[in-house]
């Protein structure tokens, strides 16, 4: 079977997180319910797959005729697939989950398929890799060793709040796996919960 067969069947044997019901994945592919979808994604590299697939034409190969809508954030965008004016979105993996929970508005929301492989990197600025610099391990070619330890960052956030300033780091969204990962990864560390509390910020 061809790549491209392969990717048109995952692709549109359901790409998206939907607020409707959708049938077992075991299930025979019929016609479509609906022919005119609006999905909605976020400017990020992970939606590569819907613009792939509405470039190369895949949706109307399956007899679906797709509009792409970039959306201003991840609440508006979870908010307009529960209110249906957005068929389907790329989403973040945590808030289907979230809002099937009640975190924020309550709504079923089906997560039909992972559009990724979580290539998440937690990124520093230029000053704090400076400073975090010294208290990394090296190999026997001067090179870091990965990955690269929280624990070297620790002595950068106590230096600022030894100084009575915060150390702030960012994350889209409460649910995302990237506020998780960025967590586990401060923890892992040795920074105490209070500290995590306080530097990560949406």
């Amino acid at each position: 079977m061809k790549w491209t067969s392969v990717f048109k069947q995952t692709l549109l044997g359901a790409a998206l997180a939907s607020s409707v019901y959708m049938p077992s994945a075991l299930a025979e592919l019929g016609e479509p319910e609906l022919e005119d979808l609006k999905f909605g994604f976020i400017k990020l590299t992970d939606m590569a797959p819907l613009a792939v697939a509405y470039e190369k034409g895949f949706f109307e190969d399956e007899g679906l005729y797709v509009t792409l809508e970039a959306q201003a954030n991840w609440k508006v965008l979870l908010d307009r697939v529960i209110d249906g004016e957005l068929d389907g979105a790329h989403m973040l993996s945590g808030q289907p989950l979230g809002a099937t929970i009640g975190i924020g508005t309550q709504a079923e929301v089906i997560t039909a398929f992972s559009m990724d492989l979580n290539g998440n990197a937690i990124t520093v600025s230029n000053k704090t890799w400076q400073q975090m610099k010294p208290h990394i391990a090296t190999q026997p070619d001067g090179k870091p060793v990965r990955p690269i330890k929280a624990d070297a960052l620790k002595p950068v956030v106590e230096s600022y709040l030894d100084e009575g300033k915060p150390f702030n780091m960012g994350m889209v969204f409460p649910v995302s796996t990237h506020n998780y990962e960025l967590r586990y990864w401060l923890a892992a560390g040795g920074h105490p919960p209070w500290v995590l509390r306080t530097s990560v910020r949406r």
